[in-house]
């Protein structure tokens, strides 16, 4: 189908590479399955610059620049690129839109930022299991409506996100890697089926998703990003890596109130404007449901607390998901309380210093 649907070489290229793939590896229905979706990211990218360009992309090698931190999703990644961590990788999964559209995102952002030497992988293009559940009525068709930026100067790099991740880590010394994940985390636990080992090397992940005493935002018990594929957050959380969650209870208490956002225009650089431009757009959607004078900017807290981790309090606790539940599935139990005996296995974050947060997100975005 693809050697027939595909012109210029195209699909022939590609399919070889799948048939390869399946004979080379014990996990190819895994990777088979996955990997479709990926070149599916990669595709719809490359037919809107052209298919030329597309068939010489996937001849060229790839050598990834040396860093310590991978970034799964595009927004805060600007916020990350205007800092001093060093950034290795960003791999991207479906989200808030479907996963072509989040490929274009991560490629712009990384323009934007002036990195077009960073490699952005595409991954998985929906959950484990189900179907995929996106939310374009808060982040618009484009999921970064608010600001129209150019598009992306290049496509994606060539590879599988959960394969990199893989390669990535394992690569590298143990507890050199830091994972940053701002949205579902189906690529993590595709890498981690791939390669179990990775659970042992990974200085950790710093996750934003889940939530307790506040509920959810897209069910009354669960939050997007692990309703979206529970069964990958079950896995995740289950696995060992040492986790710092970032649920709802800290992400609503950080309010993109009016001054906030005149204060990221009055920076005086295209990204201060972009940012404006991002948040002034969703929070039509969140003041109304919440009833407040901004919206929660959550993904940024993953890289807040990355860059100045004392703004941000918690407790070491159980935390189980729910995948079953048609009435809670993709709840994050958090144990916070200590009553049911379970290991702790994430350290949930509780309490932020709102005003240090916004200082800092300021100073951050005024670097680039």
């Amino acid at each position: 189908k693809l050697e027939a649907a595909l012109p210029y070489g195209l699909g022939k290229t590609l399919a070889a590479r799948f048939r390869a793939k399946a004979e080379s590896f014990p996990e190819w229905r895994l990777r088979l399955a996955a990997g479709a979706a990926a070149e599916q990211g990669r595709l719809a990218v490359a037919e809107r610059e052209g298919w030329l360009a597309a068939e010489a992309r996937l001849q060229e090698a790839l050598a990834a620049p040396d860093a310590s931190v991978a970034i799964e999703n595009d927004a805060p990644l600007l916020l990350a690129l205007g800092s001093n961590l060093d950034v290795l990788a960003v791999t991207v999964g479906a989200g808030n839109v479907p996963l072509d559209l989040t490929v274009k995102n991560a490629l712009k952002v990384c323009d934007l930022a002036n990195r077009p030497d960073l490699p952005v992988y595409p991954g998985a293009g929906g959950p484990i299991e189900g179907n995929l559940v996106t939310a374009e009525h808060v982040h618009g068709p484009s999921g970064l409506d608010g600001y129209d930026l150019p598009p992306p100067s290049r496509l994606p790099s060539e590879g599988f996100a959960p394969d990199k991740i893989v390669e990535l880590i394992m690569g590298r010394p143990a507890g050199e890697v830091t994972l940053c994940t701002l949205g579902p985390l189906t690529n993590v636990a595709l890498a981690l089926r791939l390669e179990p080992a990775i659970a042992g090397r990974l200085a950790g992940i710093v996750m934003m998703g889940g939530g307790f005493f506040e509920g959810g935002n897209t069910t009354p018990a669960a939050e997007f990003n692990i309703y979206v594929d529970p069964v990958a957050a079950a896995e995740v959380f289950g696995s060992g890596i040492d986790l710092v969650m970032m649920p709802l209870d800290v992400t609503h208490q950080v309010l993109s109130n009016p001054d906030r956002v005149r204060a990221f225009k009055e920076i005086g650089n295209v990204a201060g404007e972009v940012v404006a431009g991002w948040i002034g757009f969703f929070d039509r959607y969140d003041m109304e449901k919440y009833g407040t004078e901004g919206a929660p900017l959550h993904d940024p807290c993953v890289i807040a607390y990355l860059l100045e981790p004392d703004l941000f309090s918690g407790r070491f606790c159980n935390v189980e998901i729910e995948t079953e539940s048609p009435l809670t599935r993709g709840m994050t139990v958090v144990d916070w309380w200590g009553v049911s005996g379970r290991t702790p296995n994430a350290h949930v974050m509780r309490h932020v210093d709102a005003e240090g947060f916004f200082s800092l997100l300021v100073r951050t975005v005024g670097m680039l």
